[in-house]
């Protein structure tokens, strides 16, 4: 008809990228056992779960600064957090694995000529005996670790960087996440946000304001943007 305008559906990513700690594997189990292992060398009673799970996602000095109530200006932070990833490392992949649903995430990217990465700020030492743990190093279409550039998230480099050892324009990628410096990461790289609220949120955050483009409760609600 003469004048009539057709909408056109906005093509689903072809490059899905994922934060790792909180938003593709579930690794607070053995974070937690690691910071506990510290506190009883140091003759300190153990922390709950409850209460470490929401600080896993902001890294190593923020766990040890959550246990022993001191911050980095302390001579002997250095050595707690070195003394906290030596444990971390020893089994690190104990009870870690990926969260309820993500399996099947993968597998649909993968038989939809998609492909899927990892940008996150655990260092590569860490990251990469993980992902090998965890059989999904080969899987990866890009590993982009806290210390393979100058720059870590909030900054877009990272992110930049995956797209383009993955071959993809930002544009065609989204990037989920579990913290605020996810969303200003990829937002500042031309490339739309997903917040993992089922990830390592605080109870008195609130995800809704970061400005993401979607908000999901389980790694399934991914499936319906590839239809």
């Amino acid at each position: 008809m003469p004048g009539s305008r057709t909408e056109t559906k906005k093509p689903a990513p072809g490059l899905i990228l994922f934060d790792l700690d909180g938003t593709l594997a579930d690794t607070g189990p053995d974070l937690a056992d690691a910071l506990n292992r510290l506190l009883e060398e140091c003759d300190r009673p153990p922390l709950p779960y409850a209460t470490i799970r929401p600080v896993v996602s902001m890294g190593g000095a923020a766990l040890i600064s959550l246990a022993f109530q001191i911050d980095d200006s302390r001579s002997e932070f250095e050595g707690l957090r070195r003394r906290f990833l030596d444990f971390y490392l020893e089994d690190i992949a104990r009870h870690t694995q990926l969260f309820p649903g993500m399996e099947t995430v993968l597998e649909r990217i993968e038989t939809t000529s998609r492909h899927w990465g990892i940008v996150t700020n655990k260092p590569a030492w860490l990251t990469d005996p993980l992902m090998q743990a965890l059989a999904m190093t080969r899987r990866a279409r890009c590993i982009v670790s806290g210390d393979t550039l100058p720059f870590r998230k909030p900054h877009p480099e990272p992110l930049l960087h995956a797209c383009r050892v993955a071959g993809y324009r930002p544009r065609d990628a989204i990037y989920v996440g579990d913290a605020r410096r996810d969303v200003e990461a990829a937002h500042a790289a031309g490339i739309p946000a997903y917040v993992a609220r089922y990830g390592y949120i605080p109870s008195d955050d609130d995800p809704g304001g970061w400005g993401a483009e979607a908000l999901i409760d389980s790694p399934m609600e991914l499936l319906q943007m590839m239809e």
